[in-house]
């Protein structure tokens, strides 16, 4: 019995680094929104759940320990059967116009919801939890590092797939908003957890004890999170994006305003640390790296040239068409060919506005019930900040709440929900949601 308890905890922790390595490699290919990425990312994590089902049956155990986890689980798998019936055809007013890209959406949310089953599965303690933050991070460190050294060589175009990165860092994505995105959620991750190293309480001033701080606050995990936060936050700068740079420092001003009342302890050093986000990274950093370039294109924002726009006030006459139903899973442009009054500018297979594309390829009642369920995770992330007393968890919460804040500021603009890096991330932050909330304060498990 001892030996199958320990060959389990050793799967455990190959699982755990398995997930902590699709995390990382899923934003690599193009952010995996290509279909030979997005089949290889699919691939991995079927892999992975194979391994969970013959772990299941091997030490005959339940595919999700917990109650809570099968609220993670139920949205998913409402989403499918939605999907199921839309290319099934089974009801009549319930179907989908391109079957094709409705299928592929099945897949994917298959996917999705097996990597979220395997968070949540193993990832039940601060370790695996710790690991699963430090591949984050350093995936958005990677990101942020590959996209400022090419943005800074100018290079004509990239040189692993040649695609041209123009004045903006893209990374090792298509679409340099995706990848303002991603480093936008790392970036509300690593700042959680940076919260979570902060004292909370209140001493007097003593210069010897500052020099202290000072100098073990150098060889502690809070200066390698400060200056991946630094190296995040210039790549996020130079993608130039408005609204993935509005949308960060927005969702941090409101959060840190959030944790001020809802923290019975508020961090001692929380206000401080958060105006050195905004002076030193924003202002002084951000001078360095072209910030103002940002501010420009805020300024330089026409309503008139954006046809972006456009593209939300034309996707209305679907909505009101098949406002209960939508349209089908992924069928946005085959439907929205049908309704384009005049041919724009740009090349337009997604609303760019995830609030749109949502109701016009699922109707307003799935939407509804998916928002729902994002704005639990968000309360359950409050509730964790003001219940808890584990310090680690109340910052990771800090840090998904941000997260969520960020991720519903940016998709008013963008299709960020349509890149599956992306998606997988922001998955992961959700599941964490729960996770944080519930799990017990248990460091180590050997």
């Amino acid at each position: 019995m001892g030996q199958n308890v320990v060959r389990s905890q050793r799967l455990n922790h190959i699982v755990v680094v398995l997930l902590c390595s699709i995390l990382i490699w899923a934003p690599i290919p193009l952010g995996s929104n290509r279909i030979w990425a997005l089949s290889l990312l699919e691939l991995m994590i079927f892999s992975l759940g194979i391994l969970h089902l013959v772990n299941c049956y091997r030490y005959n155990s339940l595919l999700v320990t917990y109650r809570w986890q099968k609220q993670i689980v139920l949205p998913f798998l409402l989403l499918i059967g939605y999907l199921c019936l839309q290319m099934l055809e089974w009801v009549p007013a319930i179907a989908t116009v391109d079957s094709y890209q409705t299928s592929q959406q099945i897949l994917k949310s298959v996917a999705y919801l097996v990597f979220a089953v395997l968070i949540s599965e193993y990832c039940q303690s601060e370790r695996h939890l710790r690991w699963l933050l430090v591949a984050i991070i350093i995936s958005g460190c990677l990101q942020a590092s590959y996209g400022t050294i090419l943005n800074l060589l100018a290079l004509e175009a990239s040189p692993i797939f040649g695609y041209a990165d123009g004045d903006r860092a893209r990374g090792s994505f298509v679409y340099q908003n995706h990848f303002a995105n991603y480093l936008g959620l790392c970036l509300c991750i690593a700042f959680g957890w940076l919260v979570s190293e902060l004292k909370t309480h209140k001493s007097e001033f003593d210069i010897s004890k500052l020099l202290v701080s000072a100098l073990s606050t150098l060889f502690s995990r809070k200066l390698i999170l400060r200056l991946s936060i630094i190296i995040m936050v210039i790549g996020l700068i130079l993608s130039r994006s408005r609204m993935g740079n509005a949308g960060f420092f927005t969702a941090l001003g409101v959060m840190s305003i959030l944790a001020l009342v809802i923290y019975r302890r508020p961090p001692t050093y929380l206000k401080p640390l958060v105006i050195s986000i905004f002076i030193l990274d924003l202002i002084i950093v951000g001078s360095i790296f072209g910030v103002e370039k940002v501010k420009q294109r805020i300024a330089d924002t026409s309503f008139a040239a954006e046809t972006r726009d456009q593209v939300v006030i034309d996707s209305i006459p679907i909505i009101k068409e098949h406002l209960l139903t939508g349209t089908g899973g992924g069928s946005f442009y085959a439907i929205f060919q049908n309704y384009q009054p005049q041919f724009y500018s740009g090349f337009y297979d997604h609303a760019h506005n995830e609030y749109i594309q949502f109701l016009v390829e699922y109707g307003v009642i799935i939407t509804v019930l998916l928002g729902f369920w994002l704005i639990y995770a968000l309360w359950l992330a409050c509730r964790t900040m003001y219940l808890r007393n584990n310090k680690f968890y109340k910052g990771i919460a800090y840090g998904c709440a941000m997260a969520i804040l960020f991720m519903l500021i940016h998709i008013s603009v963008d299709f960020n929900l349509q890149a599956p890096a992306n998606t997988l991330l922001f998955i992961t932050i959700l599941t964490l949601c729960w996770q944080v909330r519930y799990l017990p304060t248990i460091k180590n498990t050997n």
